[in-house]
């Protein structure tokens, strides 16, 4: 085993037996293999592509694939078996019509992960010989892995588009080409251009994110989110995946149960298509890896409909009231199918559950306003551009990204807490819970928290910069009174940097440590290009960003 695709990894260099997030020695070695496997079918593909013959109907798949691979997705090595085992008889096909067309022709060789294949009980054997180690050269291995990363992160957010129908050919075509090119002998100046790519189609893949979300359930408005509980017994949503959610609402209308999200679910509450239905009741818990108290505590049954699930303690009670659907797996858990072509999921087991269940205990109080999204915040760019241009707002600090349970991580609530009156915290992603239930004030009506959502509405945070930018009269975005602080911790949140890094944006303070996967060369690219940076003592960072450094 050797992991090293989160912020977590063991010793900040890799996980060798077991990982810092649970994943077993024996799971690491399925996901690599399916990731091998994954590379060879996009190969076919490039190749079938390249010949006018390019099959498009195993896009779906491969987004699956990949996304299943993400960091706590999937637990339950039965999954990836059958994962593999569906992507060796793809593969499989698309060689077959590969070698119909071209025969003895081909002049290239065919990679082994195009041609590879053995029964299911030699997989954990072949998959010691296909992991990131098989790159002997660090610097090409570490260009090969943040490609890697970052199309897993793209995958992801691509799927969560095609759950509610919207798709391009262009993001598959390039999640084929580029998982094809890692398997060639490509030079390090080739592997950098298509990580840069890599960060405009994770552009293209939030921005139809963005349309979807916004098409199906109206553009997100500013919301008040309860933080307590209701007398009613309760189904707890997290994870990101809207469709799953709007879907649950439907069902449980009229059964006397409430619905609460959880993590990245929070920025439902402002999508009015969502928030019309009176029983989805509040947010309840923080970040999710907090879940495994919240969980226990909240009584009645979870669904999991994408990342982030952690495995249980030992003293967990709650395996028998946790659902898993879509990619997310977990051994023991109850599965939701996937919903047939033309209609819906089935939650009729999980709403059963929930009607034997006591309602949640309560954790907190209150509420959170959320919902500035950048229909939202462009609205109110009037006020914004007035109050930069009064001295009231003196700096745009982006503090979006992904939390964790690194001690170090209490580095962006003090940042929050420490950055002085004049500077507002524009935010997505589950980094918020850091301190978005701090009271931080207002400024001219404005909170000095913007959140704009789940980490793929880091979208809405670029386009309110470029907005900014046109608005001020800025021929270059980092001529902006806007600074970057971000966190980050799994493959969506690569995806995320490499979309700043393609927007141009320089200066880029990233924490709590730089992902492992750079290798000491590639790292110096990033800071010599982009000044990417790591992050430093909080005192010192809040006076550089407020300096506009």
């Amino acid at each position: 085993m050797y992991c090293y695709q989160c912020e977590e990894t063991a010793l900040h260099s890799g996980c060798t037996v077991k990982g810092v997030c649970g994943k077993r020695e024996s799971t690491a070695g399925l996901q690599d293999l399916l990731v091998f496997v994954v590379r060879g079918m996009a190969w076919y593909g490039e190749a079938l592509t390249g010949l006018g013959l390019g099959d498009r109907t195993h896009d779906s798949f491969i987004r699956r694939a990949l996304f299943s691979t993400i960091t706590n997705v999937g637990w339950d090595d039965t999954r990836f078996v059958a994962l593999i085992e569906e992507a060796l008889e793809r593969r499989n096909a698309l060689r077959r019509r590969f070698l119909e067309r071209t025969g003895a022709s081909w002049a290239e060789p065919l990679p082994e992960a195009a041609t590879w294949h053995a029964p299911a009980l030699a997989f954990a054997a072949k998959a010691a010989d296909v992991g990131v180690l098989a790159t002997e050269n660090p610097d090409i291995r570490s260009l090969r892995e943040l490609l890697v990363l970052g199309v897993k992160g793209i995958a992801a957010y691509a799927e969560h588009a095609a759950h509610l129908g919207y798709e391009k050919a262009e993001i598959g075509l390039f999640i084929e080409r580029a998982m094809a090119a890692t398997l060639r002998d490509l030079p390090a100046d080739t592997l950098v251009a298509l990580v840069l790519e890599a960060g405009h189609v994770a552009i293209a893949a939030m921005a139809l994110l963005d349309e979807a979300n916004t098409t199906t359930y109206g553009a997100p408005e500013i919301s008040q989110v309860a933080l307590g509980v209701r007398t009613r017994p309760g189904i707890l949503v997290s994870g990101h995946d809207l469709r799953d959610l709007e879907e649950l609402l439907r069902q449980t209308e009229g059964t006397g149960l409430d619905v609460y999200t959880h993590g990245e679910m929070l920025p439902a509450h402002a999508y009015p298509a969502l928030k019309k239905y009176p029983h989805l009741a509040g947010n309840y818990g923080g970040a999710w890896w907090q879940q495994t108290q919240d969980f226990e505590a909240f009584q009645g049954p979870i669904l999991m409909t994408t990342n982030c699930l952690v495995p249980l303690r030992q003293d967990n009670t709650y395996l028998d009231r946790l659902y898993t659907t879509g990619v997310v797996s977990y051994e023991g858990a109850h599965h939701v199918a996937d919903r047939p072509e033309g209609g819906a999921k089935d939650f009729s087991a999980l709403i059963a559950r929930a009607r034997q269940c006591p309602p949640p205990t309560a954790l907190e109080a209150g509420q959170l306003t959320i919902g500035f999204a950048h229909q939202q915040v462009l609205a109110l760019a009037g006020a914004v551009v007035e109050a930069v241009q009064q001295g009231a707002i003196r700096r745009f600090v982006v503090m979006a990204g992904c939390d964790g349970r690194h001690r170090a991580r209490t580095y962006y609530t003090e940042v929050a807490q420490t950055l002085p009156q004049d500077s507002v915290i524009l935010t997505a992603g589950c980094a918020k819970y850091r301190y978005n239930k701090l009271d931080l004030g207002t400024i001219n009506g404005i909170p000095r928290v913007l959140d704009a959502g789940q980490c793929n509405d880091s979208y809405s945070l670029a386009l309110i910069a470029l907005a900014l930018k046109d608005a001020f009269g800025l021929e270059d975005i980092n001529e902006l009174p806007v600074s970057y602080d971000i966190a980050w911790y799994e493959q969506k949140a690569v995806a995320v940097l490499l979309a700043l890094l393609a927007l141009g944006v320089k200066g880029i303070r990233l924490g709590p440590s730089l992902p492992a996967f750079l290798s000491p060369a590639v790292a110096q690219v990033l800071v010599e290009r982009f000044h990417l940076r790591p992050i430093g003592s909080v005192d010192e960072d809040v006076a550089a960003m407020m300096a506009g450094a």
